[in-house]
């Protein structure tokens, strides 16, 4: 009957989240039927965004205009997932708890835009409060703990290529630049090619634990709001 009951409830959250298909851990596994199943990830934010034609990257590195999205981590965490998706899924719409930018919300009936995503995880050093984290932010030393370019687990673009993008990172607690600690985190997307970014797109970050107080911010200043 756990059986039973534990394979129905993987089956409701396959269901839930089939427009992007599961958000899967690495860490999270269970035996069922003699076989191992990873687990969903327990705790999920999404972000709903939108660039636009007249947005300026935050920063141009390598001739690629690059962009960043803002995350607070309010608990050290054993594992975080993130996933990208472009363009979003005509039928995906935010719910109450999604964040969701100003140009979006513009923007939430254009779905045909899309860029190839290209994804990182960054670090900020020495951040233990968001009032540092906004109010220090140009002294920030950033290190880069972890990439994707294209995913085979995430949906097809319009194009017909799997150029979504989603990484996993498993806390090293031996090595504090790849410790997943409390602080300031960024999401850094661009294309894998040069080129433009534009369209709509989806950020997913999933955790292994229940995380109440995450935050995610186009603007850092909005960090504290």
């Amino acid at each position: 009957m756990k059986k039973l009951s534990f394979i129905i409830s993987l089956l409701f959250v396959t269901n839930v989240f089939s427009q992007l298909g599961t958000f899967n851990s690495e860490l999270l596994q269970k035996k069922v039927l003699r076989k191992t199943i990873k687990l969903p990830y327990l705790d999920k934010n999404s972000y709903y965004g939108y660039i636009d034609s007249e947005k300026s990257p935050d920063e141009v590195r390598g001739g690629k205009s690059y962009y960043y999205l803002y995350v607070w981590i309010p608990l050290a965490v054993p594992e975080i997932g993130i996933r990208m998706v472009s363009p979003i899924p005509s039928k995906m719409n935010p719910k109450n708890k999604d964040f969701v930018s100003e140009t979006f919300k513009s923007n939430s009936s254009e779905r045909i835009k899309f860029f190839d995503t290209w994804i990182s995880l960054e670090k900020a050093s020495n951040v233990i409060s968001k009032e540092s984290a906004v109010n220090n932010f140009e002294t920030h030393d950033w290190n880069q703990i972890s990439y994707n370019d294209d995913s085979s687990e995430l949906p097809k673009q319009p194009s017909g290529n799997k150029y979504n993008s989603l990484l996993r990172k498993i806390s090293d607690i031996n090595d504090p630049l790849n410790s997943l600690t409390v602080g300031l985190y960024r999401i850094g997307f661009t294309t894998y090619k040069k080129g433009k970014v534009e369209g709509s797109f989806i950020a997913q970050i999933g955790t292994t634990i229940k995380i109440p107080g995450v935050k995610i911010v186009d603007d850092i200043n909005n960090l504290i709001e």
